[in-house]
């Protein structure tokens, strides 16, 4: 029944938009529903493309920043394994079900997009994985030990969530490849990946290149991250 309904939501942006399964490149472990790979990208109308813009479909893609996220998370396990986590603006929740898989005790995905919502527990679903799905992260009343947020400053009225990131959690980790120069306090980058969008944007490779950076305000932890930061790419 969600597939059906998200497929229904494509199609009326997109004509012959529709969702099917698609296996990451990068972590083929994890496998989601995303726009189909042969969608008519340069057939929309002049109305369609406004649409789009104002009312973006992030959750039909995996981008560069949530692939790479989950990558880092899968390669380096220590870093989330019993830990409550939650994925800050999850999309197509790839990152909060890399969680999930890594050992976490508890994961959170939140998006203010319902669709986004539907399509994160469909994947959760379709991955065996256990997520609680909400649209406000401010409804988790839970402790949590970490946040995860990929590829959510593309705006950069966003910058102003770090601080909230840190505020909330004692670890923060952001996957990003948007922001030039990253100088927010307590963050500092720990891993560079080659990462891409799927299904593909035609984006600048500038956008494929994802800067990990890591928060952490507890002293005594931060020299044991450099033991699992994984290789620098």
């Amino acid at each position: 029944m969600i597939e059906k309904t998200l497929t229904k939501i494509i199609s009326d942006f997109i004509p012959e938009g529709r969702v099917e399964t698609t296996v990451l490149p990068q972590r083929d472990d994890i496998s989601l529903y995303l726009l189909n790979p042969d969608y008519p990208e340069h057939e929309l109308s002049r109305e369609q493309g406004l649409r789009l813009m104002a009312e973006p479909l992030f959750w039909v893609f995996c981008w560069a920043s949530g692939q790479a996220m989950a990558r880092y998370l899968l390669d380096n396990p220590q870093l989330i394994k019993g830990k409550r986590v939650l994925d800050f603006g999850c999309g197509s929740g790839v990152a909060a079900i890399a969680a999930s898989k890594t050992g976490a005790a508890k994961v959170w995905a939140c998006d203010i997009d319902p669709y986004a919502v539907h399509a994160t527990t469909l994947n959760c679903q379709f991955n065996s994985v256990s997520v609680d799905v909400i649209e406000d992260w401010e409804a988790c009343a839970e402790e949590l030990d970490i946040i995860l947020a990929a590829d959510v400053l593309y705006d950069r009225k966003n910058l102003t969530l770090l601080d909230q990131f840190t505020a909330r959690a004692p670890e923060v980790l952001v996957a990003d490849s948007r922001v030039k120069q990253f100088n927010a306090p307590f963050y500092r980058k720990i891993a560079e990946l080659d990462s891409f969008t799927i299904p593909d944007l035609g984006e600048p490779a500038e956008f494929g290149r994802v800067n990990i950076y890591h928060a952490h305000q507890k002293k005594e932890s931060s020299a044991s991250i450099d033991k699992f930061s994984g290789p620098q790419l």
